[in-house]
């Protein structure tokens, strides 16, 4: 469901992350899917406006909440429109400056 809704999007990349799948936009995480719930990467200057949002709570993976990213009840997300929420973590996503890939591991070489 969240493919369709990232398959107009240009410059994403699939990536396995958290358990689940993220999206990166120009290196940088931008959503994902992580146990039952979707993720946004929202920064910390939308927080409180992501979390003000229906089904909306941080990310809190390990006991220390993730600033800046916030997990999305599926239901809410669908209600609210996807696209809707990949915009509002692309306004912040976007503005970052691009990563560079990781370069790989000396493995193999010989």
């Amino acid at each position: 469901m969240i493919r369709l809704s990232l398959a107009r999007r240009r410059g994403l990349v699939e990536k396995r992350m958290f358990g689940g799948i993220c999206w990166m936009l120009n290196g940088n995480m931008l959503c994902g899917i992580a146990k039952d719930s979707f993720m946004f990467r929202v920064g910390r200057e939308l927080e409180a406006e992501a979390l003000a949002r229906p089904g909306t709570r941080i990310m809190d993976f390990t006991g220390k909440p993730m600033r800046g990213f916030v997990l999305v009840d599926p239901d809410a997300a669908e209600d609210a429109g996807l696209e809707a929420w990949i915009a509002f973590a692309a306004r912040y996503v976007a503005a970052l400056p691009p990563k560079a890939p990781k370069a790989l591991s000396g493995r193999g070489k010989g």
